[in-house]
């Protein structure tokens, strides 16, 4: 089954959906298997200590698995997080963008689950791993 959304579209309906955040994100790579994601990562990414915070590191593999699960299903804004579990394994680089690489271990009529690796540019080092649950709409009917 092919993805119903490539890369292009993905960017633009982020931009869409959430300009907050305009510009923070980059999609490398997107396959029927996987995602990968970059936060392009700057001084307000950065906590004490000068690592990247712990806030900054959810919100990528979030977006990372939101962009998955709307390649997969095609545009709808309505799917939500409703659980996530983050794993900090190591101090990730300060100046270097993070990379998440997202895998859908599932994706039904209503739940969708997706592990997600982030690590340094550069680096094959796990910082983080990711369990997210995301919960799909119903479709309308008409």
């Amino acid at each position: 089954m092919p993805l119903a959304m490539e890369i292009t579209e993905l960017s633009e309906f982020l931009d869409v959906i959430f300009p907050q955040v305009r510009g923070e994100f980059a999609i490398d790579a997107l396959d029927q298997d996987a995602i990968k994601v970059r936060l392009k990562v700057g001084e307000r990414h950065l906590r004490p200590g000068g690592t990247v915070s712990g806030p900054s590191m959810f919100g990528l593999a979030d977006v990372t698995t939101y962009l998955q699960i709307m390649a997969h299903i095609g545009p709808e804004a309505l799917a939500v997080t409703t659980n996530c579990s983050l794993d900090f394994m190591r101090k990730p680089e300060a100046r270097r963008d993070l990379i998440a690489t997202g895998r859908l271990l599932k994706l039904g009529r209503v739940l969708a689950v997706a592990e997600v690796h982030l690590r340094s540019e550069g680096s094959d080092a796990i910082v983080a791993r990711a369990n997210m649950t995301y919960s799909i709409p119903p479709k309308a009917s008409g």
